[in-house]
């Protein structure tokens, strides 16, 4: 009876995976308006200077950061679908074989390297925008202890 329960709430799943679907559509959509006007907005007024080709440098960081993050959440998605819903085999699924995932914790290690990614992009925003200061000192040694953290946490998780 109560197997029949758990084997039936899998299916509970299916929200995660339905909003963080709609998340990374959104997403999508969202860094492609960003990038067009971007795009738009290079091709009324050319870069003259240094400064302002580094403000625009930022806002392309900025576009692949919500790339970044639009993916994590496409993965996440279709990680959960194939993990707990659907009845094919984890090594039938070429998507999660292409990303090594074979389990919840092959996913969990995914989405900690892409956060990776996205704080050294942030990171670079942070140096590009605001230059060589103590602030920025402070921010990439935040930084760097949290992408510590994460690394230890990712070597000792079993």
């Amino acid at each position: 009876m109560i197997e029949k329960l758990f084997r039936g709430s899998r299916l509970l799943v299916l929200i995660a995976v339905a909003a963080t679907a709609i998340s990374a559509v959104l997403l999508y959509f969202s860094s492609l308006s960003i990038l067009a006007y971007v795009v738009l907005d290079v091709a009324q007024d050319i870069p003259r200077t240094t400064e302002i080709g580094k403000n625009l440098a930022v806002k392309l960081l900025k576009v692949l950061d919500l790339l970044l993050i639009a993916i994590t959440f496409h993965v996440t998605s279709v990680s959960l679908y194939r993990l707990f819903i659907t009845p094919l085999r984890v090594e039938e699924s070429t998507f999660l074989n292409v990303l090594h995932i074979k389990s919840f914790h092959d996913l969990k290690i995914t989405v900690m390297q892409v956060s990776i990614v996205i704080l050294v992009i942030l990171f670079l925003e942070q140096a590009v925008e605001v230059g060589a200061t103590l602030e920025s000192l402070y921010f990439g040694a935040a930084v760097a202890m949290v992408i510590l953290a994460s690394v230890f946490a990712c070597r000792n998780m079993n």
